[in-house]
C-alpha cells in the first residue's frame, strides 16, 4: 500500500487489464475506490472521480515520525471533488507502542466524523518494506496486543474502531492467525486476482477488496467497497 520514501515493493505487480470495473457503483454492489500516498503525488482528483473513483483512503502517517507530505492536498482534494475519503496509518510494530502509534495518527490526520463522507481510520498491517524479519521481529503475541492497543486507542480517540488493512498470509505468520478482531473492526484485504480467496482468520466477510496495485486506472491502488453506493454512505456514517 504505502511506497517510497516509507515502502519499497514486496510483491510483483500483477498486471489484471481484463480487471477493470465499471465506472461507478455498479449492478453488483460494488463502488469503485483507491488508496493513495506520497508515492502518487499531487493528485488530479477531478480525474480519477471522472474515471469513477466514489472513495479513497490516504496515507497519513507511518510509526510515530512521518508524515505524508501530500496529505492535505490528497485527503481534502479527494473531499473537494465528492469522494468519501479516510485516513490510514502505516504500523511499525518495532518502533514504538500501538497507543502511542494510533496517538500520533489521529493528531495527524486520522480523525473521523459522522458526517458521512469520512471513512473510519484504518490500520495498515502488512509485510516489513525494510528488509529483515517479515513481522517486524515482533513475536506473534506481541503483535496481537500491538493491534488491540492501536485499535483500542483509536476507538477511544474517535468512536470507531479502525479498518485493518491485512493479507491473509501475513496474519497467518504474523499473528498465528489470531481470530479476534472479527466482530470489531472491519476487514481490509489485499489479493490481486481476480477472486478474493480465503479471508484472514476471524473475519467472514470484506469491506474493502484491494485488487490490484497502481497499474489500474484509478491513481494509487485499486479497491472495491463490498456494497453499493448507499451502503458505503452508510458505513462512513457508522
Amino acid at each position: 500500500m504505502s511506497r517510497s520514501p516509507y515502502r519499497l515493493g514486496i510483491l510483483a505487480a500483477v498486471l489484471l487489464a481484463a480487471m477493470l470495473v465499471p465506472t461507478t457503483a455498479s449492478a453488483t454492489g460494488y463502488v469503485r475506490g483507491m488508496d493513495v500516498s506520497s508515492h502518487q503525488g499531487a493528485v488530479d482528483w477531478a480525474a480519477a472521480y471522472k474515471a469513477g473513483a466514489r472513495f479513497a483512503y490516504v496515507k497519513a502517517t507511518e510509526g510515530t515520525g512521518y508524515v505524508n507530505p501530500y496529505f492535505s492536498q490528497q485527503y481534502n482534494g479527494s473531499h473537494r471533488v465528492g469522494m468519501i475519503r479516510g485516513a490510514y496509518h502505516f504500523a511499525r510494530p518495532e518502533l514504538a507502542s500501538g497507543k502511542a502509534q494510533a496517538d500520533y495518527f489521529v493528531n495527524h490526520g486520522g480523525g473521523w466524523s459522522a458526517d458521512g463522507r469520512t471513512l473510519p481510520p484504518a490500520l495498515d498491517m502488512e509485510w516489513n518494506p525494510y528488509g529483515g524479519d517479515a513481522c517486524y521481529g515482533v513475536s506473534k503475541a506481541a503483535m496481537v496486543s500491538w493491534i488491540h492497543a492501536f485499535s483500542k486507542e483509536v476507538h477511544a480517540r474517535t468512536g470507531r474502531h479502525p479498518v485493518i488493512y491485512a493479507g491473509t498470509s501475513w496474519w497467518k505468520l504474523c499473528t498465528g492467525g489470531y481470530t479476534g478482531f472479527g466482530k470489531t473492526n472491519p476487514l481490509w484485504v489485499p489479493r490481486w486476482s481476480k477472486t478474493i480467496g480465503p479471508l484472514p482468520a476471524g473475519w467472514t466477510k470484506w469491506r474493502f477488496w484491494q485488487f490490484n496495485d497502481d497499474h489500474g486506472s484509478l491513481p494509487g491502488d485499486q479497491d472495491r467497497f463490498n456494497g453499493g453506493m448507499s451502503a458505503l454512505k452508510a458505513f462512513a456514517k457508522g
